[in-house]
């Protein structure tokens, strides 16, 4: 039996309403289905202020810490990113800057991208205009390969938001899903072809 993938799933947002914090939801359902086991991660659990090197200077803030310990956890990560002026949101960078921003002296931090190294990574995104947030991922792509992170070729964006949901939060058209689960599905396969000895 294959040894389920730890599968780490996150939106780009901390709103409540957040039409990614939702696709994050579906994200998990699916993913799981397919035998991943997944943490979802909601990056409002974290107290991370905005990046600032003289604040560092004074000692990296514990929830960054954390942050470094989960993703480097997971081999695996599907990504769901709002588009804010055709671009990913603040609060994503400002995670990704903190999380790569290496700990001078620290014996395992000592490195900006090992939290990031060789992790297979699916984006998604959802909005409810027509492109979906499609430009969010066209920015998003290279600052992951940028960090040494494996991006799925496969990329979806979820247009029309606003109608893609039924009243439990899953997604409701099998053609949506099926274009979902074909980025879980090739994070997935291709995260088993990089564990293989």
């Amino acid at each position: 039996m294959t040894t389920p993938i730890p599968t780490l799933v996150f939106a780009g947002s901390t709103r409540a309403q957040s039409w990614n914090r939702q696709l994050a939801g579906a994200v998990s359902t699916i993913a799981t289905a397919e035998g991943a086991q997944v943490t979802r991660l909601e990056l409002a659990d974290f107290d991370v202020p905005l990046y600032n090197a003289d604040l560092e200077a004074k000692g990296t803030p514990r929830d960054v810490v954390r942050l470094k310990e989960i993703f480097h956890a997971h081999p695996a990560w599907l990504i769901c990113s709002p588009e804010y002026n055709g671009s990913y949101t603040a609060l994503l960078k400002n995670t990704i800057d903190w999380v790569s921003s290496p700990i001078k002296g620290d014996p395992e931090w000592g490195s900006g991208t090992k939290a990031f190294a060789g992790k297979v990574v699916g984006l998604l995104s959802a909005s409810p205009g027509a492109l979906g947030g499609l430009r969010s991922l066209s920015h998003l792509t290279p600052l992951m390969l940028n960090l040494q992170c494996w991006v799925a070729p496969k990329q979806f964006a979820l247009s029309k938001a606003h109608e893609a949901f039924d009243p439990d939060g899953q997604l409701s058209t099998d053609f949506v899903r099926s274009n979902v689960k074909a980025v879980v599905d090739q994070v997935l396969w291709a995260t088993r072809q990089f564990q293989k000895p």
